[in-house]
């Protein structure tokens, strides 16, 4: 071999040649090993052999493409066979990247040009980058790709959407079940999952136990990284990581895939591009949230299946077409905001939420679509009132969308009305907002006849979450866009920040009838039992 040739080349080389002599049928495994790594003569100790902690994970699927992630513990090539049928026949194999200690030992694949309305079912291994015939064992999983049509027309569509996950101290508590909201939701079987941020809660700490009201103990599961607040790079690592231990979550990941945003935990509690943490802000040496954001993005995005944008590798923010009857849009909000005040300016980039960009973009996306339902995935609800309480924060200043006035848009709000007002004046149809974040479920139908803002379609925005974490609320309502509650999952008196075990944790799951066309979104606790329902009809 040439002297400048790469090793790892070589071990990619060697994977498809051997793979290809074995077949495309062959199963990656044993029987796919290089010939030298075969027979009685070697055997790979068990020691050698790369292990899979954080099992596998997909998502950002299109209509013919998937995003495949696994995790592993060592130097090792990511090695992925795909294809049709469970048995694996007719398998595509592809070697993969490479996961190092730059990377967290994690990698991702790219799958393309997949069959449009079909499960597929793909298969990680990794190779030990020192010793290529130490191989891991298999781990399995499968996917729903989207953009199926049979006897003329197009498939039910499934999803579900969460978040809050791991959040005031209630951590993975193996006697409960886990995350036992991912086991609940898996058995319904959604095409895929809207996690709706707070994927970790990297400013809150987990304790090995937690004494509950009946003096009973919530045991938690713990780590390092989980033992105190995340600064570092390997500290954010740790919290994702941390959250892949628990097994109900690992086979729901295996089973549906993510469409992944963040919201403020990811980082730090309500922040926001810019801040500096006030000194009564004692648990933090680093007070940048700059150099903290920087940090969380880059191990939220080696711990997730996102398709990175070439044109812009920090952009969270996309959609993603499912064929006639559906469209996501992912919003971030919280890479261009302003700064959090009392939210209440006339204009100007401190009432900036989405952000110019941003803002021209889902406008032009929604404008686009094609779908009958364009449901917009939100970190942060449109009218339920969040304050900022951190303790180096001014009284009186707001976190999310609404600002409590009551009157006509301002601050943040602004961005609200001129969203809504570009929807009525193009005539988007069907339009849904989901989103998590306030640790409570509801459902909320807006309409202009009961606003101070009329310039909109009527439409409907659904809350899920906490997926694991404390329940908290109901939240005080912003009238500005003429919210009609209909439904709370929580009584207005409960006590703040009650644990799992009280099963007060919620999910939303969004149906849509191929034939009819309606839209049918239920909430559920956290063992599945439905706790409110609607169906709603497709405008024509």
């Amino acid at each position: 071999m040439p002297d400048h040739q790469d090793p790892a080349d070589q071990q990619r080389r060697r994977f498809l040649r051997d793979s290809a002599r074995l077949g495309a049928g062959a199963v990656l495994g044993t029987a796919a090993m290089p010939a030298r790594a075969q027979g009685p003569a070697i055997v790979t100790a068990e020691r050698l052999r790369p292990q899979m902690p954080g099992g596998v994970m997909s998502g950002d699927v299109t209509r013919d493409s998937a995003i495949v992630w696994s995790r592993t513990d060592r130097p090792a090539r990511m090695l992925v066979e795909y294809s049709a049928n469970a048995d694996f026949t007719g398998a595509t194999r592809i070697a993969g990247p490479l996961a190092t200690v730059h990377n967290d030992y994690t990698a991702r694949l790219d799958l393309r040009g997949l069959p449009a309305g079909q499960r597929l079912h793909y298969r990680v291994r990794f190779q030990d980058l020192a010793h290529e015939s130490a191989l891991s064992e298999p781990v399995t999983g499968s996917l729903m790709v989207p953009g199926g049509v049979h006897g003329g027309r197009a498939d039910d569509i499934t999803f579900a959407f969460s978040g809050d996950e791991a959040g005031q101290g209630w951590g993975i508590n193996e006697a409960w079940g886990g995350y036992r909201v991912y086991e609940s939701m898996r058995r319904f079987r959604p095409d895929f999952f809207i996690h709706s941020g707070d994927q970790i809660y990297a400013d809150g700490p987990i304790q090995a136990e937690v004494k509950l009201d009946d003096g009973s103990l919530w045991r938690n599961v713990v780590t390092e990284a989980k033992s105190k607040v995340a600064q570092t790079l390997d500290d954010y690592r740790g919290n994702f990581a941390y959250n892949m231990l628990d097994a109900s979550k690992r086979r729901f990941c295996a089973e549906v895939p993510f469409l992944v945003q963040w919201d403020d935990h990811e980082v730090r509690n309500n922040w926001y591009p810019g801040q500096v943490m006030g000194e009564a802000e004692k648990r933090y040496s680093e007070r940048n949230l700059d150099v903290l954001a920087a940090r969380a993005r880059q191990a939220m995005f080696e711990h997730n299946p996102f398709r990175i944008d070439a044109a812009d590798p920090f952009r969270i923010y996309r959609s993603f077409h499912y064929g006639p009857l559906l469209e996501v849009f992912m919003l971030d909000e919280r890479s261009y905001r302003g700064v959090n005040s009392p939210n209440r300016q006339k204009g100007g980039r401190d009432a900036d939420f989405l952000g110019p960009q941003q803002m021209r973009w889902i406008k032009q996306a929604l404008l686009r679509s094609r779908s009958t339902w364009k449901v917009i995935a939100s970190d942060m609800p449109l009218s339920i009132v969040v304050p900022d309480l951190n303790p180096d924060v001014p009284q009186g200043t707001y976190e999310a969308w609404a600002n409590a006035d009551n009157g006509k848009p301002s601050g943040r709000e602004l961005e609200v009305a001129e969203l809504l007002r570009f929807i009525k004046r193009h005539d988007i149809k069907n339009v849904v907002w989901v989103t998590a974040d306030v640790h409570y479920a509801s459902a909320t139908y807006y309409s202009p006849e009961r606003a101070q803002f009329t310039e909109f379609k009527p439409f409907w925005e659904f809350v899920g979450g906490p997926i694991n974490a404390g329940t908290f609320g109901p939240g005080e309502i912003d009238r500005t866009f003429g919210p009609d509650v209909r439904y709370v999952s929580i009584p207005a008196d409960m006590k703040q920040n009650r644990s799992p075990a009280e099963l007060l944790q919620f999910f939303g799951i969004g149906k849509i009838d191929a034939k009819t066309k309606a839209m049918t979104v239920s909430l559920h606790n956290a063992d599945g039992n439905e706790l409110y329902k609607v169906e709603l009809p497709p405008e024509a």
